[in-house]
């Protein structure tokens, strides 16, 4: 197949067998469940590309007689259906991960960005320190200390190339190629997939209500290597890992020599309460690794993350940092550092919580109105992002990829579960969510590609 999605690339050959007179009104198409066997791809992924066909009259179905080339075809030349939306062709509104682009300070990072520039002399033109510029792990170390309770030296600090760069700089510092890694279940996509793709062993372990279940993580394995946990507001179920349970995380890790990566991903953002202690606060034993990124707090084109290492990793961090030597732009990491040390930072996500409270807000009741009888969305104390469970018998990634075509940018929660067949829902994003009226509209087309998702399901069932 080509480089389209799978999906799109069936549509695709059904378009042109058409159009080349190889298939003709009236004639049987083969079901979805043998032509999913036949080509060797999901059930899902044949449903999105006959959902599409007949939406656009080229197929008709025919409940238990199955499923035809229609009797009158549009009048069209054949090309591709509308690529899915990429990172590069702009945000969309109920996309994942991101913060709201539209209330980001653009005004005051211009003029610290322009004051650092003024400021450029030979020294800053070098390739800089490959731990990250020493101004920007000082702000951090105080800025964890200060809202984190999180106590280290800028010297346990490493800067690096956004989360992905913090987890390539653990797996060589940890020698991690070949070793076992508890991983949640579901969790964090595109960490699993890194992490698979430095040679990681990576180890389901369940998720419930009370966060990560250490006791099956034990069962499963208990001489891991690594354990890597977001224990604030877990990605994408939004628990928070319960006070017993982390104590077992952390006494599990003292016994067996292993490591704790604290992902702190969204902890800043809780819209019920305190923000919740990091779990490097209560690491007495020195085992966790703090993880944290700007991505999240100002925008993800930033690329910048960081580490905090337990002091007797530090030169072993040193030397793979030396090694891989992924530094980031010495002129980013200073404006950074000025907006940490001049409040700025703790000011704008105090704004940021105001903020998505209200877009949160929108986008809950417009589902909960429009979407009643399709979805129910999970109460989460925080995060930028909601899970919508699907109270309808229909593929959560046939529904994804209709919503992607449909621009929304919703995310299947299946595509991130290792186990298969637990958890049915849709991720979304809401901090873009400009107002309520456009919330009303993204429920309403949410609505639509849910009932249509319906139709194909009973279709080919039948």
């Amino acid at each position: 197949m080509s480089s389209l999605p799978k999906y799109q690339e069936i549509y695709r050959r059904f378009r042109l067998a058409i159009d080349q007179g190889q298939l003709g009104p009236g004639d049987r198409v083969p079901s979805v469940r043998s032509l999913a066997l036949e080509l060797k791809v999901a059930r899902g992924t044949v449903e999105a590309a006959y959902q599409l066909l007949v939406s656009e009259g080229f197929f008709e179905a025919r409940g238990q007689a199955g499923t035809v080339i229609a009797g009158a075809l549009p009048q069209v030349s054949v090309k591709p259906p509308p690529v899915v939306l990429s990172a590069t062709s702009g945000p969309r509104p109920l996309q994942m991960g991101l913060p709201a682009l539209d209330a980001f300070p653009r005004k005051l990072w211009a003029r610290l960005v322009t004051r650092q520039v003024r400021r450029t002399d030979a020294d800053s033109l070098a390739m800089g320190d490959v731990r990250g510029v020493e101004a920007l792990r000082v702000a951090i170390a105080n800025y964890l200390a200060l809202y984190r309770g999180v106590e280290c030296a800028p010297r346990q600090v490493f800067v690096c190339a956004g989360y992905a760069g913090c987890l390539m700089l653990l797996c060589d510092a940890l020698q991690m190629a070949g070793q076992r890694c508890w991983f949640e279940d579901p969790g964090y996509l595109h960490a699993r997939q890194l992490l698979i793709h430095q040679g990681v062993e990576v180890v389901p372990v369940p998720v419930d209500a009370d966060g990560l279940e250490v006791e099956r993580g034990m069962q499963r394995d208990r001489q891991a290597r690594l354990a890597i946990v977001t224990p604030a507001h877990q990605s994408p179920l939004g628990v928070a890992l319960s006070p017993a349970r982390r104590l077992a995380l952390l006494e599990w890790a003292r016994e067996q020599g292993s490591w704790v990566v604290e992902d702190d991903y969204d902890s800043e953002f809780r819209y019920r309460g305190q923000p919740l202690a990091a779990l490097k606060s209560q690491d007495v034993g020195d085992r966790v690794i703090h993880a944290g990124s700007f991505s999240k707090m100002l925008f993800p084109g930033l690329r910048l993350g960081y580490l905090v290492v337990p002091a007797a990793l530090v030169e072993a961090f040193e030397r793979s940092a030396e090694a891989l030597q992924q530094r980031t732009a010495q002129l980013l990491q200073l404006t950074v550092a000025d907006f940490l040390e001049q409040g700025h930072f703790t000011r704008h996500l105090k704004q940021m919580r105001q903020l998505y409270a209200q877009r949160r807000g929108w986008l809950v009741e417009a589902l909960r109105v429009h979407c009643s009888g399709f979805l129910r969305v999970d109460e989460q104390a925080g995060g930028v992002n909601l899970l919508a469970r699907l109270l309808v018998e229909v593929p959560d990634d046939v529904v994804a990829v209709a919503a992607d075509n449909a621009g929304l940018g919703v995310q299947a929660l299946s595509g991130w579960m290792i186990e298969p067949g637990r958890e049915r829902g849709l991720l979304m994003g809401f901090t873009n969510v400009a107002t309520a009226g456009q919330a009303v509209e993204l429920a309403l087309v949410l609505h639509r590609v849910i009932a249509g998702g319906i139709s194909v399901a009973a279709v080919t069932a039948t």
